[in-house]
């Protein structure tokens, strides 16, 4: 890669994160579909509710995890920091943002390498990289920041309405599978918006993956975040394409029901987290909402929220008669709306 082409990288980076800020368009998740009924009589020890669960081999708090953002340029260094600083005071993992650039560019690596330092060995800390990786850069990134683990992202959309993006995604099914087959129990393959689809999740089946991000429609949409990168042409018709995150978690438990899932796309509230594992999902994770508070207010403030969505979660088992996440997807639900058209309807062709 050419000094041109790192420099255009970096500009990137940041263009995606002051891209974010300006998004207006927000998706539906379809979560509110998923209708719940209180316990008058919960008959639980609120102060004795367990959130806490046990992820890629350490004790966490609460289901849930700072999804992958960015890295690579000294603002976005600026905004790991601040990420692995809150994520040690409310013992929540994180999952650093496509780690390409560190590839090409070495000088890049403490951007991502600074949240292992700041959170220590007992931390959560993940890697990431595109599907179209090779088992040895799995290798070489994990390294460069110790990682639990490694987010292989699936972002074909993206990509192809990036003026720079890839073209050709026919090899990702077998680069996928040979980084699962290397690095067994370690992997966390996920989507980036779109939601994932039927036939992904059985081909993810078969593999030993450690989780499946079904990152549905409903949180940060890629396709406007890049049409604001391009004056050239307007993408603003594929904003609601996607599948929904509740849709996606419904079609994981159908077609992957031996994978471990991560519901995010839209995962704002600790309502949200509840619904989500309530359909089938083992955690949740936040990447934008966490961004916006960031960048708009600061670690405090960020902070603030997520120990409130921490909170609520506790309070929504209390009044469910949830003891622990256990009783949690033990709980009976009807699903409603648009999200029960979806899972109701059938699926036509000529």
């Amino acid at each position: 890669m050419t000094r041109g082409d790192q420099s255009l990288r970096k500009e990137r980076k940041d263009e995606h994160i002051e891209n974010y800020l300006q998004t207006e368009y927000v998706g539906d998740s379809l979560l509110g579909d998923v209708y719940l009924e209180p316990r008058s009589f919960p008959e639980v020890d609120m102060e004795a509710i367990d959130t806490g669960m046990e992820i890629f081999g350490k004790r966490q708090a609460i289901p849930l995890m700072i999804n992958a953002m960015t890295g690579g340029t000294e603002v976005t260094r600026a905004i790991n920091e601040s990420l692995a600083r809150i994520a040690g005071r409310l013992g929540l993992p994180v999952q650093v943002g496509s780690m390409r650039i560190a590839l090409d560019d070495p000088s890049t690596i403490p951007s991502f390498r600074v949240v292992r330092d700041i959170m220590g060995p007992q931390g959560v800390v993940l890697a990431n990289l595109g599907a179209e990786a090779e088992v040895d850069e799995v290798g070489r990134v994990m390294e460069m920041i110790d990682a639990d683990g490694i987010g292989i992202h699936l972002n074909a959309h993206q990509e192809a309405v990036m003026e720079e993006g890839e073209r050709d995604f026919r090899s990702w099914k077998d680069r996928v599978r040979a980084i699962a087959e290397a690095f067994p129990g370690k992997v966390i393959v996920k989507q980036v918006g779109l939601g994932m689809d039927r036939e992904a999740l059985a081909f993810l089946e078969d593999l030993p993956l450690a989780y499946v991000d079904i990152s549905g429609l409903g949180g940060t949409n890629f396709f406007e975040i890049e049409d604001l990168r391009r004056l050239d042409e307007d993408f603003t018709e594929f904003y609601t394409w996607g599948i929904p995150t509740a849709k996606a978690i419904v079609n994981a438990k159908a077609e992957a029901p031996g994978q471990k899932i991560i519901a995010s796309g839209g995962i704002r509230t600790a309502s949200d987290l509840v619904r989500a594992m309530v359909l089938g999902a083992d955690m949740g994770a936040i990447s934008g909402e966490i961004l916006r508070f960031l960048l708009n207010g600061d670690e405090d403030y960020t902070a603030h929220y997520l120990a409130q969505v921490a909170d609520h979660f506790r309070i929504a088992l209390a009044f469910m008669g949830c003891q622990d996440l256990e009783d949690l997807h033990r709980l009976p639900y009807l699903l409603t709306g648009e999200l029960a058209r979806l899972v109701e309807g059938k699926v036509y062709r000529q």
